[in-house]
């Protein structure tokens, strides 16, 4: 049996999809919530899996910095140039920046930081989330 626990964040991005038949291949926005979930068979000397303070300084600074009010694009959209021209805040993905994309890059990046990462999760609505967890 594991412990866990989980820190809520909050961003705004916009993005788009290509080559896909919805609504979505429009740019649009969202007021992402982002859940890191860190988990551990032992509690440290405080009774803690980590503090959650510690996935705040590590993953939230690091979201608002690389994430926050930037648009999520694949690395292939024709809008790009003028975007750049324009001085637009961009990120750029392999693929599309799809909810479970942007789970992977965090978890990814909240592994890199040596945090007891298990899973992340992006709301991408109220009622929506893709989830990137270890196998």
């Amino acid at each position: 049996m594991n412990h866990s626990v989980t820190r809520l964040i909050h961003f705004c991005y916009g993005h788009r999809l290509l080559e896909y038949a919805g609504k979505c291949r429009h740019l649009h926005g969202h007021n992402g919530q982002v859940e890191v979930r860190c988990e551990s068979a032992k509690l440290d000397k405080l009774g803690m899996v980590l503090d959650f303070d510690e996935i705040k300084q590590k993953v939230q600074k690091w979201i608002d910095v690389e994430l926050d009010h930037k648009l999520l694009l694949n690395e292939k959209d024709p809008l790009i140039p003028d975007l750049r021209k324009g001085e637009q805040p961009i990120v750029l993905f392999k693929g599309n920046p799809t909810a479970e994309a942007i789970a992977r890059h965090i978890y990814e990046y909240a592994k890199s930081q040596k945090l007891p990462v298990t899973s992340v999760r992006v709301w991408e609505t109220p009622s929506s989330f893709a989830e990137y967890r270890e196998s």
